[in-house]
């Protein structure tokens, strides 16, 4: 039982540590809080879906240091994510915020799903159609009507 609790703790730990290194971490338990905050919100450059806290990119490293230094420095979390922006762009962010330049961006999923549904209704209505019965000839339906006018009895 041991074993099995050590070996789920083995798997369980490193995920939520991300791959922010030890020299990182800053000593403040709060600013480190915040920075962890932070770093879950912006994107790693290279990885590109993935954040930075979680990437292991030299880069992402790098913005981590930049998100810790401008902590300590007194900012506030707004100033940092500006500052990020400000140089990155809105991409530096997972979830951009919707304006102009990013309408398309929060647009595309749904006008995309909604073409393919356009797209599929012909094929869908003309496979329902082979597939609908044949309608009765009149001695089926003569044949039909005398089985149910005997209450169901052949």
């Amino acid at each position: 039982m041991k074993r099995l609790l050590f070996a789920v703790l083995l798997l369980v730990l490193p995920a939520s540590a991300g791959a922010v290194m030890p020299d990182e971490v800053l000593k403040d338990p709060t600013l480190e809080l915040r920075a962890r905050g932070i770093s879950k919100d912006l994107r790693c450059l290279v990885c590109q879906n993935q954040s930075i806290d979680d990437s292991d990119a030299p880069l992402a490293r790098d913005l981590r240091v930049i998100v810790r230094e401008r902590l300590s420095a007194g900012d506030s979390d707004a100033d940092v994510v500006r500052f990020l922006t400000d140089r990155y762009g809105d991409y530096v962010l997972l979830k951009p915020p919707v304006k102009a330049t990013t309408v398309a961006l929060w647009t595309a999923p749904a006008v995309l799903l909604l073409l393919a549904l356009l797209a599929a209704r012909p094929l869908l209505r003309r496979r329902a159609a082979e597939a609908a019965p044949a309608p009765l000839s009149e001695a089926e339906q003569a044949r039909l009507h005398q089985i149910l006018s005997n209450g169901g009895q052949a």
